[in-house]
């Protein structure tokens, strides 16, 4: 196999997989950021370093206990409690979209267990979001070393680029974060956060359909929204987001109207 060829293939194993994982920690580290929360970043890059190790841990037992084979039930149940984070995360900043009550909850002290309460939230998202690909980023990797010669400096120079592919697309998002005004910093960021998780259950579903715990019924989807991972093309799928973004939508109805009446009161 040709070394500039094995140098792509490594480097789009860790781009496909960790740009993912990566946009999520990002877009909650400009948050913490632009918020005024800096402190608590270190929880959330320590999450994000703990699901780095548990990668490693996962993919060495995959590959010796499973044959290297990754668990599509234990992926899927992963995707779904990091979805539900995602949902969490993406309702608590919509809510707090407001400058002045995001910080009357960091002056009050009911406001502090609040703000303390999200970061472990967003720590605990960081993990499964990285988690989720690291264990398969791993088992790629160890799959294209293995029949490439092992871990020679081709396989490792892709990884390389990779990385600091990443860790500008990283820093790039930072700056672009601190030139928003700060509530279309949270809207935007809630609704990334909301469609990663609505990505997220699509894919848990599919996980599910591939043990056949669910039926797969096929549904007409464009193309692209297959490609990009928004949905496997089950009615199954589109059933489950539709279902749930009707809730959101109920849920901040509900919200916005407790607001008004407070405000009122």
């Amino acid at each position: 196999m040709n070394a500039w060829s094995i140098v792509l293939q490594s480097g789009a194993i860790l781009l496909r997989e960790g740009l993912e994982a990566l946009l999520v920690v990002a877009a909650l580290a400009a948050f913490l950021r632009r918020a005024g929360a800096g402190d608590r970043l270190p929880l959330l890059y320590s999450g994000a370093i703990a699901a780095i190790v548990a990668s490693l841990v996962a993919a060495y037992i995959f590959e010796t206990w499973f044959g290297g084979a990754h668990d599509d039930t234990v992926e899927g149940v992963v995707m779904i409690v990091a979805a539900a984070l995602l949902f969490y995360a993406s309702g608590w900043l919509f809510l707090r979209q407001d400058g002045k009550r995001w910080q009357a909850d960091l002056n009050a002290a009911a406001g502090r267990a609040v703000a303390a309460g999200s970061a472990w939230s967003f720590a605990v998202l960081a993990f499964l979001a990285v988690f989720r690909e690291g264990a398969e980023t791993i088992l790629f990797l160890h799959a294209l070393a293995k029949s490439s010669g092992g871990w020679t400096l081709a396989v490792i120079g892709g990884l390389a680029g990779a990385t600091v592919l990443l860790g500008l697309l990283f820093v790039a998002m930072q700056m672009l974060a601190f030139r928003l005004p700060l509530r279309p910093l949270f809207l935007v960021t809630s609704l990334f956060l909301f469609v990663m998780g609505l990505r997220f259950v699509a894919a848990a579903v599919q996980e599910f359909q591939e043990q056949a715990y669910v039926d797969v019924h096929p549904a007409a989807v464009p193309q692209w929204v297959v490609d990009y991972g928004m949905n496997n093309g089950s009615w199954e799928a589109i059933g489950t987001q539709l279902a749930l973004v009707v809730v959101a939508v109920v849920g901040l109805l509900l919200a916005g109207r407790q607001a008004g009446a407070r405000t009122q009161a």
